[in-house]
């Protein structure tokens, strides 16, 4: 992390990512401009990439029209550019834009993060990782529109049955049919929110495991719930998220690395950005 954070290191990156870009186009250019050269290394990379889309290597034939197709891939290649045809291309730009952040990317993601790095990353970034409350729980409907007036009072009756029955006990057969299951296993509040809305929620927050309780309200109507088991939010120590949090490191990293160079690169360049004021005082003066 030291030698990330060095001036130095960025001007090597910069200086290693433009050498590559040039590296890249020097490529398609020889000592004789009219000549394409297919080199022994071509050829090969050629078969190569042959071989992993097909899982088996060319015929002579296939081979023959491969490099066919590469030699005319490169001749229009130059005259493309011999044209002019790569300027105010929106795709040709952004391929190259892509192209040269990923040679900046690649250095940054041969750091491999040590524990310690991943451990400061993880206090730095604590609300990311905090898990959410999660519940094992049953659930009893009762539609408002079916019971009416009595709604208050079948809930009475239905919640005194339920607490008479065995925990255990099948419940689904009682209550009014519902769209939703009527038993949820380690489901988290954000899926319960979605599934019964906020003010359900809510509810079930405020429940305590063990016993029929409720009713809670919903959008649909009332609910009486019982609720088997509840894991509450907790911070997560490394070793349990050690994976996703070596992933955001070296995200961060590769973000990191982007805009470190950028901000070199754009010191050899001065930005001017024209208002619109500036276009109408260009018109008056025609």
């Amino acid at each position: 992390m030291k030698l990330f954070r060095e001036p130095l290191f960025h001007f090597l990156l910069l200086g290693a990512a433009i050498f590559a870009a040039f590296s890249l186009r020097a490529r398609h250019r020889t000592d004789k401009p009219g000549e394409i050269l297919v080199t022994q290394g071509t050829a090969e990379n050629i078969v190569i990439g042959f071989t992993r889309t097909w899982q088996r290597p060319p015929t002579k034939e296939e081979l023959q029209g491969l490099i066919r197709d590469y030699i005319r891939e490169e001749a229009a290649y130059r005259e493309a550019l011999a044209m002019g045809l790569d300027r105010d291309d929106t795709i040709v730009r952004r391929r190259l834009r892509q192209k040269l952040e990923f040679l900046s990317e690649n250095l940054a993601a041969q750091t491999e993060p040590s524990d310690a790095d991943l451990e400061r990353f993880l206090q730095s970034h604590l609300e990311i990782y905090k898990t959410e409350p999660t519940f094992s729980f049953r659930q009893v409907y009762l539609n408002p529109q079916l019971h009416g007036a009595n709604l208050q009072l079948d809930e009475i009756r239905l919640l005194a049955k339920l607490r008479q029955s065995r925990p255990e006990s099948e419940s689904s057969s009682l209550g009014d049919p519902f769209l939703l299951e009527s038993k949820f296993t380690n489901i988290s509040l954000t899926e319960v929110k979605k599934a019964f809305g906020d003010q359900f929620a809510s509810g079930l927050i405020r429940l305590q495991p063990g016993q029929w309780q409720g009713p809670v309200q919903s959008g649909y109507g009332a609910h009486l719930v019982f609720v088997n088991e509840r894991v509450d939010a907790h911070l997560p120590v490394l070793t349990e998220v050690h994976d996703q949090v070596r992933r955001e490191w070296l995200n961060a990293r590769r973000r990191e690395a982007t805009d470190n160079f950028y901000e070199v690169l754009l010191k050899r360049y001065t930005v001017r950005i024209e208002s619109p004021e500036d276009n109408k005082s260009a018109q008056v003066q025609q």
